[in-house]
């Protein structure tokens, strides 16, 4: 058990998001962690090739909830705020930031990815997958921007997946109870205060667009606000966000 969820371990799998798909679409509601020992075909947002790496964290953790989806969606705030906690007990915190929508940062590199997936729960409602990735051991071999590891910023080995997993999922439920009781601003105040690049100018690539502005901070609804040159304030509800090398 972990932070009062089960946890399924998991030698090798193929993707533990899919792993809950395929759980959350033959009837099983969670909460539920699924912990990939070894994962064969890990995705990132939109599709992309995601490498655990041996020694790395691969987890997803399984719930359903009566939320409409656009409101589901903002756990994956949540989920980057029990990140941050987590990367706080292994490494120097105050090198830990986040950049929207969910990268969490270490020293400015990209140290974790989440990627939530929804889906219709055959009881009702919606089931949710919080896919969780986070360099614990070495950084991909191959990444697509510049990336680091926990094992970086320490002299001591860095912690394994099922310890890591103790306590993430011990911080999600802290941050689970916050949304809960005080709702998504409590979320969003705290998401805030550990921004990485607010204030900052940034590239916003939106599918075929690609926006210039500068950061301003979170709506109510978790998008990016995002001033243009002429002074507009354009919503970034989707896509990718790049400040400098990051």
């Amino acid at each position: 058990m972990t932070g009062g969820a089960p946890v399924v371990v998991l030698d090798e799998i193929d993707s533990t998001n899919a792993e809950a798909r395929r759980r959350a679409e033959a009837g099983e509601t969670g909460p539920l962690w699924l912990l990939g020992l070894r994962q064969t075909a890990g995705r990132g947002r939109r599709g992309r090739a995601w490498e655990t790496g041996a020694g790395n964290l691969a987890a997803t953790y399984l719930f359903r909830t009566d939320k409409p989806p656009a409101e589901a969606a903002q756990v994956s705030f949540v989920a980057a705020l029990a990140v941050a906690d987590m990367l706080g007990q292994y490494a120097p915190a105050k090198l830990v930031s986040l950049k929207w929508p969910n990268d969490p940062l270490l020293g400015g590199l990209k140290v974790s990815g989440i990627l939530v997936e929804s889906g219709a729960s055959p009881t009702g409602g919606l089931w949710i997958a919080v896919g969780i990735g986070v360099n614990l051991a070495r950084k991909p071999i191959d990444a697509e921007r510049p990336a680091t590891a926990i094992a970086t910023y320490r002299d001591s080995p860095p912690p394994s997946p099922i310890e890591a997993l103790e306590v993430l999922s011990g911080a999600f439920d802290r941050w689970s109870r916050t949304w809960t009781t005080l709702g998504f601003p409590a979320i969003a105040d705290a998401w805030t205060a550990r921004a990485h690049g607010l204030g900052e100018a940034c590239v916003a690539r939106l599918g075929t667009e690609t926006v210039e502005g500068v950061a301003e901070g979170l709506d109510g609804d978790g998008a990016l606000r995002l001033r243009l040159a002429d002074g507009q304030v354009r919503r970034i509800t989707a896509g990718d966000v790049f400040f400098g090398g990051a």
